[in-house]
């Protein structure tokens, strides 16, 4: 009995050597622990954190694709203004009456060529605003003003209508005159206006 507790006694006393082992293995073991511990609780405002800097990065993204947007369309729109200007202000300095449909004419034929110039693309290349509108012009008379003929030449219109030995002042032709004078007026008025229909 004296010899079974000798060695229960030999194999529970360990050496100071080995007690010092352990203590290191615990104390290694306690800190990755405390660090797996604080590694857990930290991860998630990282990862939430992460998340929400994603998203204001696609919120700022979208914004800046928006205001690229915005910023080609403005574009876009100002240079189809000053290209309407230029077209409306050349067919004004050529003398069209009728701009407004003289524009909606041409209007799609003019486009900005690579350089910035206003052209036309046809069959001969490229011609330029002016002279394309100035040719479009001179084919199409009906948009300039009306001509009115006259000149130093001719007479100035008379408000009397003569005949040998009768003549009628416009001016005394009103309501309520004198029907002799009424039917005088009216054979005059005819036999002037049958004279203009037979000189046509």
């Amino acid at each position: 009995m004296d010899q079974e507790m000798k060695d229960e006694s030999r194999q529970g006393s360990k050496s100071p050597d080995e007690n010092n082992g352990d203590i290191k293995l615990l104390v290694k073991d306690a800190i990755r622990e405390y660090i797996n511990f604080e590694q857990a609780k930290s991860e998630p405002a990282y990862k939430t954190e992460l998340i929400e800097e994603r998203k204001r990065r696609e919120v700022l993204e979208r914004r800046v694709n928006e205001l690229a947007e915005e910023n080609r369309r403005s574009r876009q729109i100002a240079d189809e203004a000053e290209r309407n200007s230029v077209i409306r202000t050349e067919l004004q300095k050529l003398g069209v009456a009728k701009v407004d449909l003289a524009f909606k004419a041409v209007r799609d034929d003019i486009v900005r060529s690579e350089d910035g110039r206003l052209v036309v693309k046809g069959s001969q290349g490229e011609v330029g605003v002016k002279e394309y509108l100035a040719n479009f012009v001179t084919e199409n008379p009906e948009l300039l003003p009306a001509r009115i003929s006259g000149g130093s030449g001719t007479p100035a219109a008379s408000k009397h209508i003569n005949n040998a030995g009768s003549s009628i002042d416009i001016d005394r032709i009103k309501p309520g005159m004198n029907p002799e004078e009424m039917e005088r007026a009216r054979q005059e008025i005819a036999r002037v206006a049958l004279q203009a229909l037979k000189g046509m």
